[in-house]
């Protein structure tokens, strides 16, 4: 309740004309994260008078991509003759609708116009979208990148803003902003460098991989599954890439191994915790604009332990506050598609069956979860968490290595909502189940099994254990339960 009135106090000051909330405060900062496992080696993130000290992003006019066989006749040509514009000007926002708006349009800026998941000459090939299978929307477009005009007679594709990874196109090419993103960029990436190694610079792409591959590294933990990464051959990486599917990717300070299912942005204002494993505090909207903000700029700056050295922070750059706290308003209004779902007798009868599984003690209506963390195998909350937490003592048995074995790793999950589990996928902390039929497969837990979403860097056979609950229905109460979940 607290946070839903501090919410409309905010967007009551902004809307007529109010101060937008500081994002980096040294107190803010301090106390936004859950700590992680080994809590020594948590985050130092940069002072306050050096996050101001960054030079800030300019949120140029963008234009829609399209399909090479789907742009209008002559776009390219009108492209190049338009002047460059900035398009966010604080000043001319005086409304909350004005406000969402310019936020809709941070989220869709492109921060890189440097190829990482593909190229201009990528998306003006029509055989690139057969061979990588990007989604395109049914008007033609490609919602996961923007021409950019920076300077006249130029035009740049930009990529890798909010857009790049939280974009999701529907199989009938509806475009939901802010789901789970479903472009195979990993793959993309992969595909895009063996081009590059074939064209006879493969010793210095290895070098650049396995300089790349080192922030994945946790050196304060023992057997780092990441370390695996430097003694792989230059294939290995990339077949790595491969195997990551769409609606996962190893984005920074992940893991190129254990990279995470790409979590969905709609409904983020009812969630209180952020990431997987909780890491970021979810009390206002200034952390969701210190959590974009880390995403996107500050954490690559952080240190993990007092004897690390301060990182440079040559080259970097920040979004401004204004332009932070539009995007928070922009992802707090998302809404998910119309559901094609309807109710019937057998998704009354899967609620029913919710009901009685206990379901609901975890995924609790109306936000269908109970914003809770959950401790890993291999950790036990410290007394002074159990204080400051939500925590649930209930053990679940997921996979613990990403919790534990990365710099995100917090030793807990968050319980995850259901809602809108209809459109998503794959599902699990590493997007292992394609579909919620696989997610309740009881064969999953067998060793022999091969997961249908994320099946790891050598796509071998392994159990997808944790989360058993469900797995002991009958084939028709398990149908129903599937059946009504995929009405929320």
């Amino acid at each position: 309740m607290r946070i839903c009135v501090l919410l409309l106090l905010a967007l009551a000051a902004v809307g007529s004309g109010g101060k937008v909330p500081r994002t980096w405060t040294d107190a803010s900062v301090a106390t936004m994260e859950v700590p992680l496992a080994n809590a020594k080696y948590s985050p130092i993130h940069i002072a306050e008078k050096t996050y101001y000290e960054l030079p800030t992003r300019t949120v140029y006019q963008s234009y829609p991509v399209y399909h090479p066989n789907r742009e209008p006749a002559g776009f390219m040509q009108w492209l190049e003759r338009q002047e460059p514009r900035i398009a966010f000007d604080p000043e001319a926002l005086k409304t909350r609708r004005d406000w969402i708006e310019a936020g809709s349009l941070v989220f869709n800026a492109p921060v890189s116009y440097s190829p990482v998941f593909f190229s201009a000459k990528d998306l003006r090939d029509p055989s690139f979208f057969e061979r990588s299978g990007m989604p395109v929307a049914k008007d033609g477009t490609i919602p996961f990148a923007r021409w950019v005009i920076r300077r006249k007679g130029q035009v740049e594709l930009g990529s890798m803003g909010c857009n790049t990874c939280h974009t999701r196109v529907l199989p009938d090419g509806t475009v939901v902003p802010g789901a789970q993103g479903n472009n195979p960029g990993d793959r993309q990436g992969a595909a895009m460098l063996r081009q590059t190694a074939s064209a006879g610079s493969s010793a210095q792409l290895l070098t650049r991989l396995l300089r790349f591959a080192k922030q994945f590294e946790v050196p304060w933990i023992e057997n780092d599954p990441n370390r695996r990464a430097q003694t792989m051959s230059l294939e290995e990486l990339l077949a790595a890439g491969d195997a990551i599917p769409p609606g996962v990717t190893a984005r920074s300070h992940t893991s190129m191994l254990l990279p995470p299912q790409i979590p969905d942005l709609i409904g983020v204002k009812d969630r209180r915790f952020l990431d997987h494993t909780g890491l970021v505090l979810h009390r206002d909207i200034g952390d969701l604009m210190r959590y974009s903000a880390l995403v996107q700029d500050a954490i690559g700056l952080a240190r993990y332990g007092e004897t690390q050295p301060e990182p440079s922070t040559r080259g970097s750059v920040r979004y401004t506050d204004e332009q932070l706290y539009a995007l928070a308003l922009y992802l707090y209004s998302l809404t998910p598609p119309k559901n094609p779902k309807q109710f019937s007798a057998e998704t009354a009868k899967g609620e029913r069956i919710f009901e009685r599984e206990g379901c609901a003690g975890c995924h609790t209506p109306p936000h269908y979860t109970n914003n809770k963390l959950i401790p890993v195998d291999g950790f036990k909350p410290p007394a002074d968490h159990l204080e400051r937490f939500d925590i649930l003592l209930t053990p679940v048995g997921s996979d613990p290595r990403y919790a534990l074995q990365t710099r995100k790793g917090t030793g807990y999950y968050k319980v995850p909502s259901l809602k809108g589990v209809w459109y998503r996928g794959p599902f699990g902390h590493h997007g292992s189940a394609a579909t919620l039929e696989d997610w309740f497969d009881p064969a999953r837990l067998s060793n022999s099994y091969r997961p249908t979403g994320y099946a790891g860097p050598d796509g071998r056979e392994r159990a997808v254990k944790g989360h058993e609950f469900g797995l002991s229905l009958s084939s028709a109460d398990r149908t129903a339960l599937i059946a009504f979940l995929r009405t929320l």
